[in-house]
């Protein structure tokens, strides 16, 4: 079995999944299809009242992955299956299925950002706590954080340069705690 890409209409994405998984389980068309995926990610923000909310977005939209063997009408079957557009190739006639470092890349990113995600939601700043930049022109610098906004993840650390406090706005992975 190969990975294709199916042509979903917008939003309609888990509509799509839903079915084929549905003929999957009544059907033979279970032998030949393995995997129905939509890509997510989740998506963090804070609400003014600071409280986190999480929600899971497709990572491609209007995408969905199909891991399956293209044997008799099942190309067909697919690609005529509500919702969907077709599959995304060159030749509408002829899906081209995705290598499998494409396939671990698509799959991989979704897993990395989701990381990524969580490992700065776990940094916590306060005002007042002393940090050092690590990352650009001030790199070595240290200085007090006099800001916190956690909705851009961004600082405003005062640092003493030429012996003048001077304030700079940094990302959360510009500075680290000291």
């Amino acid at each position: 079995m190969q990975w294709y890409v199916l042509r979903a209409i917008s939003g309609k994405e888990n509509q799509v999944k839903e079915y084929l998984e549905s003929e999957i389980k009544k059907s033979l068309f279970g032998q030949n299809v393995g995997q129905v995926l939509i890509p997510m990610e989740k998506i963090t923000t804070v609400r003014p009242n600071g409280k986190k909310v999480t929600k899971e977005r497709a990572y491609l939209p209007g995408y969905v992955l199909v891991e399956a063997n293209l044997v008799g009408d099942i190309a067909h079957r697919l690609s005529n299956s509500p919702n969907v557009i077709g599959f995304l190739a060159d030749d509408p006639s002829k899906p081209t299925p995705l290598r499998q470092s494409e396939v671990n890349r698509i799959l991989g990113t979704v897993d990395a950002r989701q990381n990524e995600e969580e490992e700065m939601l776990n940094l916590q700043y306060t005002v007042g706590e002393s940090v050092k930049v690590i990352f650009g022109p001030f790199n070595g610098f240290s200085g007090t954080i006099e800001e916190v906004n956690a909705g851009q993840k961004k600082l405003k650390v005062m640092v003493k340069i030429f012996g003048r406090k001077t304030p700079l706005e940094l990302g959360y992975t510009q500075v680290e705690k000291e």
